[in-house]
């Protein structure tokens, strides 16, 4: 099955299913997807997720100023749970700023795992209780979309290989995510003020996630229950995903 999912109004939506664990399972296809923000949907799209796909939950990554700035868009009119789960709100102030932008990528995401535990941990809790299909996004599908992959993936059992060719699929399309969140409200003077690195999906950042975490957790499984996921969900997440 094809793992990328071409939408009208998304450049980033993505199954993933198909990754195999280490324990002998497979990821599922067609029920946990990853994706660039859905406000832009076109009609056949949202037949299509409802229809196809049969969504029926949608975990909101974006902060409280990038919702109220795009919306939820055409999926906010049908019978789709959502939930919104920012992982930050609120402006970093100008030593954050300085202090983020002397970080490699890797480094800002193991901070966004530490200053984002519980809300990392909420969204894979809101995930694991989905009825059916279930999307996360964040505004490029990215960064905080791939984190929370890396860690959903890890705690399924998925080897680090995978997770880091995972995320770096992303650099397939980096240009037009770059060109696509450029034209949103808000982001263009966001994006210009960043890192360099930051308009990257290379693989050595997911990387060094992933040798922090087993030095500062031990595992996503255990950042997770570090972070308030109890091992029924655990059980509950594994039951709905994997084959």
């Amino acid at each position: 099955m094809d793992r990328t999912i071409d939408l009208d109004g998304c450049v980033n939506f993505r199954d993933l299913g198909g990754y195999p664990t280490t324990g002998g399972r497979k990821l599922r296809w067609r029920v946990l997807f990853r994706s660039d923000a859905l406000h832009a949907l076109s009609a056949g799209d949202v037949d299509r997720l409802r229809d196809e796909l049969r969504m029926t939950d949608i975990v909101d990554l974006r902060s409280t100023y990038e919702l109220s700035n795009e919306g939820r868009g055409p999926l906010e009119h049908e019978p789709i749970e959502f939930h919104h789960n920012p992982l930050f709100d609120g402006d970093p102030s100008e030593s954050e700023r300085k202090e983020a932008a002397e970080m490699s990528l890797g480094e800002r995401y193991l901070g966004m795992m530490r200053f984002g535990h519980e809300k990392m941990t909420n969204a894979v809790r809101r995930l694991a209780r989905a009825k059916g299909g279930a999307v996360y996004h964040c505004a490029a599908g990215k960064d905080r979309t791939g984190v929370l992959s890396a860690v959903m993936l890890g705690a399924l059992g998925v080897s680090d290989e995978l997770i880091v060719a995972d995320y770096a699929l992303s650099g397939e399309r980096i240009d037009e995510i770059i060109a696509r969140v450029m034209s949103m409200k808000g982001y263009k003077d966001t994006l210009l003020d960043m890192p360099e690195d930051t308009l990257h999906a290379y693989p050595e950042s997911m990387q060094e996630v992933l040798a922090g975490v087993a030095s500062e957790w031990g595992s996503m499984r255990d950042y997770l229950v570090a972070g308030g996921l109890s091992e029924d969900d655990l059980d509950r997440l594994a039951e709905k995903c994997l084959d």
